[in-house]
């Protein structure tokens, strides 16, 4: 009922197949059914993919309905209704947001939710860390990022990717561009810079809002934040891929150190 290290690594398609055959996902969501046929990246988290509802459904709200919206992020909302939304997810509610909610309000509520997280997306003890990758520059940049990613728990590293990914997709549509038949479709003017200016201190915080001097950002940590976020948003696929080297190494180091653990995923399959 197992199969032995040496033959996963020689697993052909290395690269997707590896993770897969350790099964670091929950087994839902492997299901070709679920997928229909869409190629769905998988978790690394060995529980399942844990994206805040509130998170998830506002991504998907604006994905369909907001992205061709000009100065999203930036537009002022409706505070009652945003509120009202807000008291909704609070209460456990399983709201849906569809075509009659305003894209700004559920900009907002996505916002407000990030920025009043008991323990920001990227936790404090990290904030620090984060910020030195912005005087790195090109590949090491990029390593550094990926292993601090790595550090996040579960719940922040699923969620995060699923909002660097949502913000990379509004990004792709800031510019006007032209419809099939040549029409003119006006872009939503918010370009990777803007939206690192926006969420950046939501997701990268050193201190609890409203401590003393929480709110007294120097410049310098202020431009550092917003280039970090933009870097995550420009390099999210590749940050968020375990390259095989890498998957291997664990392999080989869990097998000297924990090989129950081997054994415990081996069996999930």
């Amino acid at each position: 009922g197992a199969m032995s290290v040496d033959s996963i690594t020689d697993l052909s398609d290395n690269t997707s197949k590896l993770l897969e055959a350790l099964q670091l996902s929950h087994p839902h969501e492997l299901d070709p059914r679920r997928s229909l046929g869409k190629t769905k990246m998988l978790s690394l988290n060995p529980i399942t993919w844990q994206v805040p509802r509130i998170v998830e459904r506002c991504c998907q709200h604006i994905e369909t309905h907001g992205l061709q919206t000009v100065g999203i992020f930036r537009v002022g909302s409706s505070k009652k209704r945003v509120q009202q939304l807000r008291e909704e997810f609070d209460q456990g509610q399983d709201v849906f947001l569809d075509e009659h909610q305003s894209v700004h309000d559920v900009a907002a509520l996505l916002k407000e939710f990030l920025r009043d997280l008991p323990d920001p997306l990227i936790p404090r003890e990290l904030y620090t860390a984060f910020l030195r990758t912005a005087s790195m520059e090109g590949p090491a940049q990029l390593a550094a990022l990926q292993l601090l990613l790595f550090l996040l728990p579960p719940c922040h590293s699923d969620t995060l990717h699923r909002l660097l990914r949502f913000l990379g997709e509004v990004a792709l549509h800031a510019e006007d561009s032209h419809g099939p038949e040549g029409q003119q479709i006006p872009g939503n003017k918010m370009t990777v810079s803007n939206l690192a200016t926006i969420f950046g201190p939501n997701i990268l915080q050193k201190e609890k809002l409203g401590e003393k001097d929480a709110g007294a950002m120097n410049f310098e940590d202020s431009a550092a934040i917003i280039l970090v976020l933009q870097r995550l948003i420009e390099h999210c696929q590749t940050l968020f891929t375990v390259s095989p080297e890498m998957q291997c190494d664990v392999l080989r180091r869990l097998f000297q150190t924990d090989p129950d653990v081997i054994d415990y995923l081996l069996r999930r399959k």
